[in-house]
């Protein structure tokens, strides 16, 4: 067994100044990443077990059932580079069916992840596992001279890329292609278009679990900024916007108030938003568009009940 753990701290600075910058800004806005504190990633997975939020269950579906295709067209590979891993579930399948050297996973949540990947490295022993408690929106760079030699594959799962706007998936797919080096492959899954009173339940679930999630931002301003938010005079919006294709997640002011913010203050008016993701779902072109724009070569996809799989070069 091996098993590294580096941390690349999110600085308390870059919190309070990215999220005094949303504040300022108009509309108001905080990006998504800072969801992702410990109670955020643990709600995370509560709301992938939701019965409305079938996007988790038809992606692991899909790989299982269409496995050996996919290792078959991804070839052998030297080390699995996973950006986003948080609990480090979803590569095991590609683990048994690839049995790289090597597997380097990403993820803001350094804590949660370091536990997660030193349980991986104990059910795959012969497995060089390295954990990097990073951004890695910010820092992707950091992470290559932690990656062994030899034939990468970027694996980005769970429709993660449709948190970005298509010029930003666009530049930050662009820098995946400069990490996966000239021989390296990219497996990315994403959510496809369909339904839109499908996926308005999927991010409205009747347990409340997706409208703790986005509340348990507040929460995190509250402990680490000084903020006084009072989450019960918020409430979670989120909806289908057809035109852009996107689903947009706000928290709505329900009354004119004033918020403090270290150590500032914010005026919300009532039912003023603070937009806190975007969840953009593509045709199968449209998203290959993207990824060719950012210097891939589709080489092979794979679909499943409104979910997508491609494999680049």
């Amino acid at each position: 067994m091996s098993f590294t753990f580096q941390d690349f701290p999110v600085a308390g600075d870059d919190l309070r100044s990215d999220v005094l910058a949303g504040l300022t800004a108009c509309p108001k806005a905080i990006p998504p990443k800072y969801f992702y504190d410990e109670p955020g990633c643990r709600l995370f997975e509560a709301i992938c077990a939701q019965p409305e939020y079938a996007l988790c269950r038809t992606e692991r579906a899909l790989m299982a059932s269409r496995l050996p295709d996919i290792a078959t067209a991804v070839g052998p590979v030297d080390c699995i580079v996973e950006p986003g891993a948080g609990e480090c579930s979803k590569v095991r399948l590609l683990l048994d069916a690839l049995h790289p050297a090597h597997l380097v996973v990403l993820d803001i949540a350094g804590a949660p992840l370091a536990a997660a990947a030193q349980a991986l490295s104990h059910a795959y022993p012969g497995l060089a596992v390295t954990a990097l408690g990073m951004d890695f929106i910010r820092d992707l760079e950091a992470a290559a001279p932690c990656l062994p030699p030899g034939r990468r594959l970027i694996y980005y799962p769970g429709s993660s890329i449709g948190n970005f706007p298509p010029d930003t998936a666009t530049a930050l797919l662009a820098r995946f292609r400069q990490l996966a080096g000239a021989d390296g492959h990219l497996l990315i899954g994403f959510d496809l278009k369909k339904d839109p009173l499908l996926l308005h339940a999927a991010y409205n679930d009747a347990a409340g679990i997706t409208a703790a999630f986005n509340l348990n931002l507040l929460e995190r301003l509250n402990r680490e900024l000084d903020a006084d938010f009072d989450p019960a005079r918020f409430r979670h919006y989120a909806f289908y916007n057809p035109v852009a294709g996107r689903i947009e997640m706000h928290l709505l002011s329900l009354a004119a108030q004033t918020v403090s913010v270290a150590g500032r203050r914010f005026h919300f008016a009532l039912g003023e938003t603070l937009h806190t993701e975007y969840s953009y779902k593509f045709r199968r072109d449209e998203f290959s568009m993207i990824a060719g724009n950012a210097g891939w070569a589709l080489a092979n996809e794979w679909e499943q009940e409104g979910f997508a799989v491609q494999l680049y070069g």
